[in-house]
């Protein structure tokens, strides 16, 4: 409670100046131009309440400091989260899996200095300083171990930070920790964690701590990490507000890799605002490190920090909603039906409402086919049947011979391969059956098996593949040029989600993984809750690469006018009878995900074929 007095206290103070930035320079940085004024700021029930550029304010102003917030989150955690290192239901969120207490003190305190420094000398101050973060689990983080959601990677000690992590600090972040995540990055609905509004419910994967801790008031953001639905799943399942960005547009130098040409990381906040401001400080050219950032704008387009002018701010726009984007329920991908024709009455209701939401906003709000990516010659890569080559005894699918030859060439398993010989028999197993592989060849699974399956891939087959990536991106983006779409509109789930004891997602889009295929981005957000149970409902904007800041803009409006949706916060569950169901550091994994909600996309895409 010593963080609602201190807020409510300071901030009716009149002698505070009511100035963005509040540094005293002459000349206000765009940033510091985007900032609310002090009192224009809601005042909120708890500190832990106020939103990323909110406390950017409140901490300029001298309202607050960053030790004070950061010790409200870290009380949170300890209150909230249940006990570290548990892949599996901890008896609690289990949003966190470790932190970096006296790291995320001490940059803290760093901040504060910084702050007291900065109201006599006017410097400029980062945007980010003393924001804490939650970082997936699968991303470095320097002097912690990074997991991917499993013991079996015991003693993956970072040595430096992701270039994305990196970022941050110099950005002024405060970083708590690692958010808890499926393991090996391998499920989309997940059960480590328990939903934000519900723990008894799931949290969506991969990235799932990421999704629930800002939601559950557990840290300001997260950085999630996206290969098939990992950033937007987890955003729509807690009603958080989530940027999955277009491939190379932020750097992924230091994240544990699943796909590279797929794998992306981005924000997931309360707002879509908030998320902006990360965006902005996180993307950028990594040339060094993560070549794919070069193929991006640079400059990149400014990301939006402020809703647009006027009660129309989204005139001129045309939304589509893609009727060949179709579900998945519990008989199978439903070819043929209007996706908004199997969503539960809620989801429908919500949907309904939204979109008269954005026609009042002033768009243009319109059903058009979309792509539909079942028909062959609309898409010879993501699901096409085709065979390219056999290697080794293997069919080389168009994916497989852009994403094979491409995990070949960063050494996945060779890294996996080296580090398993210093591992316990346990984690050597783990890792073996996770990531060798048996040939029709071969007797026993190894991890030279796999090496040499994806060495061998013929460069002529990359070539194809890659062609028919291309082919479906200019397939996708000629039929939203036919229709005169800006960008579309989605559902990623249709449903209530369900329970973590196996319930899963009854209705959701059997094609979450393709945005990642065609490398566009998406940002998802709360549009509404459940009458039954209260969990979120939460819409989806998909546009084409590199329009980040076309859709979040967009977003950002949206939630300018109809803040009731993201800015609802969950009861605090009591945890206080629970009892964790998988005790700390047992090796363990989740149920076997299904095919058809892996995060892998030769899984995923298989299953589709």
């Amino acid at each position: 409670m010593t963080g609602a007095v201190a807020v409510s206290t300071a901030v009716a103070a009149p002698a505070v100046a009511d100035s963005p930035g509040n540094s005293g320079t002459s000349g206000a940085t765009a940033f510091q131009r985007a900032l609310p004024t002090l009192s224009s700021i809601k005042k909120r029930a708890r500190l832990v309440d106020y939103e990323v550029v909110e406390l950017a304010v409140l901490l300029r102003a001298g309202v607050i400091t960053a030790v004070q917030l950061t010790q409200a989150y870290l009380d949170r955690i300890d209150r909230l989260n249940g006990p570290f290192e548990t892949y599996g239901d901890n008896g609690g969120y289990n949003a966190f899996v470790r932190l970096d207490r006296d790291g995320a003190l001490a940059a803290a305190a760093a901040a504060d200095a910084r702050f007291a420094r900065a109201r006599h000398s006017g410097e400029d101050l980062p945007p980010l300083l003393g924001i804490p973060f939650g970082i997936k689990d699968s991303v470095a983080v320097k002097g912690l171990e990074a997991k991917d959601g499993s013991h079996a990677f015991d003693g993956n000690t970072a040595l430096r930070d992701a270039t994305v992590v990196h970022r941050l600090r110099e950005a002024g972040a405060v970083i708590l920790g690692h958010t808890v995540c499926s393991a090996f990055s391998g499920s989309i609905t997940g059960t480590f964690a328990g939903n934000a509004w519900n723990p008894k419910y799931v949290p969506g994967g991969s990235s799932q701590g990421s999704g629930v801790a800002p939601i559950a008031r557990l840290a300001a953001a997260c950085i999630g990490e996206e290969t098939g639905g990992s950033i937007m799943m987890p955003s729509a399942a807690n009603g958080a507000s989530g940027i999955k960005p277009s491939l190379g547009t932020n750097s992924v130098a230091g994240l544990m890799p699943l796909s590279p040409g797929y794998d992306v990381l981005g924000p997931i906040a309360r707002s879509v605002r908030d998320a902006s401001l990360i965006m902005s400080v996180i993307h950028g050219p990594d040339p060094a490190n993560d070549p794919l950032t070069l193929s991006a704008p640079d400059p990149f387009p400014a990301m939006p920090l402020t809703a647009s002018k006027g009660h129309r701010p989204l005139a001129g726009l045309t939304i589509g909603i893609p009727l060949s984007d179709w579900m998945r329920t519990s008989k199978g991908m439903q070819t043929g039906t209007k996706p908004q024709d199997l969503y539960d009455a809620d989801h429908a209701a919500a949907f309904e409402r939204l979109k008269s939401q954005l026609t009042a906003l002033g768009a243009t709000v319109k059903e058009f086919p979309g792509l539909d990516v079942t028909v062959a010659a609309n898409d010879p890569y993501f699901s096409s049947t085709d065979v390219l080559a056999t290697v080794d005894g293997s069919s080389v699918s168009p994916s497989s011979a852009v994403l094979s030859p491409n995990r070949y060439e960063i050494r996945y398993w060779d890294a996996v391969k080296d580090f398993a010989a210093t591992r316990p028999a346990d984690q050597a197993a783990a890792l073996l059956a996770q990531y060798g592989r048996k040939g029709p060849n071969d007797t026993t699974s190894s991890f030279d098996s796999a090496i040499r399956f994806g060495g061998a891939i013929p460069a002529s087959v990359r070539v194809e593949g890659e062609k028919r990536r291309r082919t479906l991106q200019a397939n996708y983006q000629a039929a939203l040029d036919a229709a005169g779409v800006d960008f579309m509109l989605v559902l990623s789930l249709g449903a209530q989600i369900g329970l973590r004891a196996g319930g899963g997602f009854p209705v959701y889009r059997a094609y979450y993984q393709l945005p990642n295929a065609l490398t566009w981005p998406m940002v998802s957000f709360p549009i509404g809750y459940d009458t039954t149970v209260g969990l979120p409902i939460a819409a989806q904007f998909w546009g084409p690469r590199f329009s980040e800041p076309l859709i979040v803009q967009a977003a950002i409006d949206y939630q300018e006018h109809y803040p009731e949706y993201h800015n609802a916060a969950p009861a605090d569950p009591d945890f206080s009878a629970a009892t964790p169901k998988v005790a700390p550091r047992m090796l363990v994994v989740e149920p076997a995900t299904p095919p058809e909600l892996s995060n892998d996309p030769l899984v995923a895409e298989e299953a589709l074929r």
